[in-house]
């Protein structure tokens, strides 16, 4: 028997929880059924408004009553929809009670048979869903990493002229500067934020295998299908016209697909920061009382890199599960879907958390230019390129006769390496024009950077507020 008081299984209601906190108002089961009381009370206002089968409007006090209880949703409600769940064993039944109990608070037990009038529980659900997600991405994931993209952006102009080697495949390469690959992952990211702002939040409203047949049953004049449209833009989403029970949640898929690409962009991120560290070319900056290593007290680890990598990779496990599954109902409907919604605010937790760590990262770390010129200095070699092009350049235009200049270069530096002097000797010895031998002459590996400063001009402009 466990002397322990309950505690959190999640680590994002325990140990992280300050860091996830926001996502908790729409992705908890609290935050659904706030939206499905929301969605109820809609519904109902609406049939109200329209005068549908005798109703008439609600006066202004009833109204902002009844949004006032969606809105207010708290720990009260919380509390009484568990007690009716506990009897009911249906959760959306249960949030109907609810609101018909406020109905009777307010003395409007005539139009109580309008609560959830012709609805199957997944009418309720999948608006729930897009409203609430919608919310979790427009007012909360979004607007983190675009703190990110913020610093990074800030960072990219700071270094866009700092030269740095670069190092593809691990190995000295040409020349570029810090700005620009950090430019680079603003650019990425920028593009991502673009699609998922333009992103669809679809919703559909046609009862129980989406045919409108209850309607009809209750009343053949009206065009459900326009009344539909009508009530499902209202709340702020795509109408989607052909379904079964459920809304397909391809919408979902796509959304989820997109995060998940920029989870994967973002765990680039960190592992280059984290490489760039390990290297040198970024220095840590030491935290005040902290902690890197219990047995070695010169340690600074890269933990906020770390963290991001592991809760970028739980996140888009989550999300691509919730993309591949969520497409397939068997026929009309399956309740497979219910418990995998469950987990997105567990998806969104973990992006959550390493957008935090990654920008609490980012502004834990300073460059270290002299580390980076010293680097640049020990490998004159990476300016091979230069000089092999220039005189294929020179070839092409007459002015010298040099066979195969990759093949000269390779042999003086490949796997070698040399210096400015061994690099100066070569090309006094070209048979090269003398405007083309005084440009490689007065190259050196920190200005070999080409237009690396001038290609930030291509960065989206800043997002408005």
């Amino acid at each position: 028997m466990s002397t322990l008081p309950p505690q959190p299984l999640s680590p994002l209601d325990g140990r992280y929880r300050a860091a996830v906190a926001d996502l908790g108002d729409t992705l908890s089961e609290a935050g659904l059924n706030k939206a499905r009381v929301h969605v109820e009370v809609e519904w109902l206002l609406y049939l109200t408004d329209h005068s549908l089968f005798g109703s008439t409007p609600l006066g202004a006090e009833n109204q902002d009553a009844l949004r006032a209880f969606a809105r207010d949703f708290g720990q009260t409600e919380i509390d009484t929809l568990a007690t009716i769940e506990a009897r009911t064993r249906h959760d959306v039944k249960a949030v109907e009670y609810l609101v018909r109990e406020k109905l009777s608070q307010l003395g409007l037990d005539s139009i109580a048979e309008l609560t959830h009038f012709a609805c199957t529980s997944e009418d309720i659900n999948n608006l729930s869903y897009g409203i609430t997600v919608r919310e979790a991405v427009q007012g909360t994931w979004l607007p983190r990493l675009r703190q990110v993209i913020a610093e990074l952006r800030r960072q990219a102009e700071e270094y866009r002229e700092l030269p740095m080697l670069a190092r593809t495949h691990g190995q000295p390469a040409t020349p570029t500067t810090l700005g620009k690959e950090l430019a680079v992952f603003v650019y990425r990211l920028e593009r991502q934020c673009e699609q998922i702002e333009a992103a669809e939040y679809l919703g559909k409203f046609s009862g129980a295998t989406g045919t409108f047949a209850a309607h009809i049953a209750a009343d053949a004049a009206v065009d459900w299908p326009a009344a539909s449209e009508e009530f499902v833009t209202s709340l702020g989403l795509t109408w989607n016209p052909l379904t079964t029970q459920i809304e397909s949640h391809d919408w979902q898929a796509e959304l989820y697909a997109r995060i998940s690409h920029t989870n994967r962009i973002l765990h680039n991120l960190a592992t280059d920061i984290w490489t760039y560290i390990s290297i040198g070319y970024f220095r840590q900056i030491p935290v005040e009382g902290a902690t890197g290593s219990s047995t070695m007290p010169h340690k600074v680890n890269p933990i906020r890199f770390e963290n991001a990598e592991a809760n970028l990779e739980l996140s888009c496990a989550i999300l691509d599960s919730l993309a591949a599954t969520l497409v397939t109902s068997r026929m009309q409907r399956d309740l497979t879907d219910s418990s995998a919604q469950r987990n997105i605010g567990v998806g969104f937790g973990h992006s959550m958390l390493a957008l935090d760590n990654i920008l609490r990262g980012l502004g834990e770390i300073d460059a270290a230019p002299e580390l980076l010129a010293a680097d640049l200095d020990g490998n004159w070699e990476v300016l091979g390129e230069a000089i092999q092009t220039v005189i294929r350049a020179e070839v092409t235009a007459g002015r010298s006769s040099i066979q195969d200049p990759y093949a000269a270069l390779k042999e003086l530096t490949r796997g070698k390496r040399i210096g400015a002097a061994d690099l100066a000797a070569f090309v006094e010895g070209l048979e090269i024009g003398a405007d083309a031998r005084a440009r490689l002459l007065a190259l050196t590996p920190a200005s070999y950077v080409g237009l690396a400063s001038e290609l930030l001009g291509y960065l989206p402009a800043v997002a408005a507020e």
